[in-house]
């Protein structure tokens, strides 16, 4: 029987209860006695500062370094503004991300059928949709040199983000967008700013020449300035198959995407790294687009379906599951379908707590499973 280790990162605010969610559900999958899931818990975030005083520990890198794939809650909440900005509970997951070379964030955006009178948008906008933005993750603004504050001559103080891309940090994005499509639907939109933004000038000329020099002729680019893409999101969203963006447009245009099925809670990601050369095994973490809603923590109302559905890509894309990976989004679906809806996509009634919401996706299990 195959096994696989998981490292469960819970963190802050609900990303504990998400992650008792996830692990139900990671357990009914190893009592069905094809695979063992071995799963190891570790601190991060807010978490791991109150515990080490700092986001997350050396013995933590080392335990995400040699895991299989790591299932990631939530961090950060008001507890942790006073800390220092370089221990800030969301550092420890920045670390994860550029330590590991995490660097293709796939965040897809579906509405499930029951959920279609759910999203701000008119139904027939969204019925149906299925898209899947992948955001570069280990660059851009977000990492860029020189990150300060300083004080100027006159007592007046600037702020400074660098925004800086390579043309091997884009083509290696471009090619999983380009892969991705080929599985889908066979579109790829590159979004950025080159109207206003040298690095946006050098995405477009590299996402370009990756597909027309490497075969990727049988994949449909366009390309799209990100506030464009924004706009056209809210208003066709349908129009899209893969979106391929840097890393702050890929933050921004994934959140809206994220009401466009209703809810943050019902969007999942995995970011991924480079396949071994040996193994052909990624570094990869799952982790739900939400935060870690530090108004609702501890009342049992979190939408565990994020999480859930975040494990639902690990088996895809770390283990090679794509069947039980299947079934799981079957599953949830189904659940949804009995009406079974936490507060955030509630309308009006009494709201399902996370424990329901787990306990009908198992249940919907246990009937694909007879």
């Amino acid at each position: 029987m195959a096994s696989h280790s998981l490292l469960l990162l819970p963190g802050d605010g609900i990303g504990p209860e998400v992650s008792d969610a996830a692990e139900r559900i990671v357990d009914w999958f190893t009592r069905q006695g094809s695979v063992a899931f071995e799963i190891e818990r570790d601190l991060i975030g807010g978490a791991a500062y109150d515990a080490h005083g700092q986001s997350i520990a050396e013995s933590t890198m080392g335990l995400a370094t040699s895991a299989d794939a790591i299932l990631f809650g939530a961090v950060g909440g008001p507890k942790w503004d006073g800390v220092p900005y370089d221990q800030r509970p969301e550092a420890g997951l920045l670390r994860l991300r550029k330590d590991l070379d995490l660097f293709a964030n796939l965040r897809p955006a579906i509405c499930y059928p029951a959920l279609a009178g759910a999203s701000s948008l008119k139904q027939e906008a969204i019925e149906g949709l299925d898209i899947l933005i992948l955001r570069e993750l280990t660059g851009g603004v977000y990492f860029g040199e020189p990150k300060e504050i300083v004080t100027l001559e006159n007592g007046d103080k600037r702020a400074v983000d660098t925004q800086v891309y390579t043309t091997p940090e884009i083509a290696r994005l471009a090619r999983v967008g380009f892969e991705l499509a080929r599985t889908r639907s066979g579109k790829v939109t590159s979004m950025e700013k080159r109207n206003v933004m040298r690095s946006g000038v050098l995405w477009n000329e590299v996402v370009t020449k990756v597909h027309a020099e490497e075969g990727y002729g049988d994949v449909t680019l366009e390309h799209m300035l990100a506030d464009a893409g924004g706009m056209q999101l809210v208003r066709w969203p349908k129009q899209f198959d893969v979106i391929v963006t840097d890393n702050l447009f890929g933050d921004m245009l994934s959140d809206v995407a994220a009401m466009l099925t209703g809810s943050l809670g019902m969007l999942p990601s995995a970011s991924l790294g480079a396949p071994d050369e040996a193994s052909g095994m990624r570094k990869a973490m799952y982790e739900p687009v939400h935060g870690s809603a530090p108004d609702i923590a501890g009342t049992g109302a979190a939408n565990p379906l994020a999480m859930i559905a975040s494990f639902g890509m690990c088996l895809r894309y770390s283990f090679d599951m794509g069947q039980e990976a299947d079934m799981l989004d079957a599953a949830m679906a189904n659940a949804l379908a009995t009406g079974v809806r936490t507060a955030d996509i509630a309308d009006g009634g009494n709201a399902a707590g996370t424990g329901d919401m787990v306990d009908a996706v198992i249940a919907e299990l246990e009937k694909l499973a007879a």
